[in-house]
């Protein structure tokens, strides 16, 4: 547990009404064809539920299924059993609830910085006919000064604004991706290792910039990363996924799922505290013996035994 010593930066709490369950997942599976055996298993009975507001980080190898269970959530992939709800409705499509930051930015060559971030709430707002209507200009220029406040919070200047995707370097590239998920205020949003392509500096700072952005609206956040220490900065829960292997006897691809006490820290602090370290080492150790196939041996005993869901 956090030693009573240590300075707790506290989270800020929900209203009543946002401590609902944002995500559900029911005895969820999923299962492709294979050429080599009938079927190959990526997530096997996955039961999940995520509060409203919760800043969730799935770690795991290749393989594991992170990117499967981002899109499952999104409505961009359906399970072979089971069942997801988003906001207590079943995900059918891809819809509003639900933003989406990929690992590749994902931007439209032929649209500048500025009509890159604008495009999806102008769609989502000017349907049909509505660009005829007096108030759609008025609105677009409250939607663009919106837009590029966000732009200025991911660290891009007013002269790139104009500037073409070919223009930006990557790290670039991929502020502006964030941004354009952040303007839809979507209350879901899924980032699937959106930093891992990202030089180090520029990964700390968009580290910083997104938990800021999220301690001051709290969308309810499922953030996929390779990395561990990513992993325990950045999140309040952390869940670890193994891959499934061909005749292990484990079934179940959740490996753990807990609450991350150094959450309340100071957001700067978290890495140079002791309990960061030793939780690293745990989960770093747990993730290796599930890489090499070994889950089946007695794991380390966790420093957070009473934070385990």
């Amino acid at each position: 547990m956090v030693s009573a010593a240590l300075k707790l930066e506290p989270i800020p709490a929900a209203a009543p009404s946002e401590r609902r369950t944002e995500i559900m997942l029911r005895d969820v599976a999923v299962e492709y064809p294979s050429e080599r055996r009938a079927k190959k298993t990526i997530l096997a009975d996955i039961n999940l539920e995520i509060a409203a507001g919760e800043f969730v980080v799935i770690l795991g190898e290749t393989g594991c299924g992170k990117s499967t269970l981002l899109r499952l959530i999104l409505g961009q992939e359906f399970p072979t059993a089971g069942s997801v709800i988003v906001d207590g409705k079943a995900v059918t499509h891809i819809d509003a609830r639900c933003g989406y930051v990929p690992q590749k930015y994902s931007l439209f060559p032929d649209r500048t910085v500025l009509g890159n971030v604008l495009y999806g709430p102008e769609n989502a707002r000017s349907r049909f006919l509505g660009r005829l209507q007096p108030s759609f200009y008025r609105e677009r220029r409250a939607l663009c000064h919106e837009a590029e406040s966000y732009l200025k919070r991911m660290g891009l200047q007013p002269q790139d604004f104009n500037k073409y995707p070919h223009q930006l370097s990557g790290g670039m590239q991929q502020r502006v991706a964030i941004a354009q998920a952040l303007l839809m205020k979507p209350p879901v949003l899924l980032m699937d290792e959106a930093f891992s392509a990202l030089d180090p500096s520029t990964r700390s700072s968009l580290q910083e910039q997104l938990h800021r952005i999220w301690t001051e609206s709290r969308p309810t956040v499922i953030f996929v990363t390779h990395n561990t220490a990513e992993a325990l900065l950045m999140g309040t829960r952390l869940i670890l996924l193994g891959r499934q292997r061909e005749g292990s006897s484990a079934r179940k691809n959740l490996l753990l799922d807990m609450e991350i006490p150094t959450a309340r820290l100071p957001f700067a602090a978290r890495k140079k505290n002791s309990e960061f370290q030793q939780l690293q080492e745990y989960v770093a150790d747990l993730a290796h013996r599930s890489s090499s196939m070994c889950v089946d041996e007695e794991p380390a005993e966790s420093p957070v035994e009473g934070n385990l869901r």
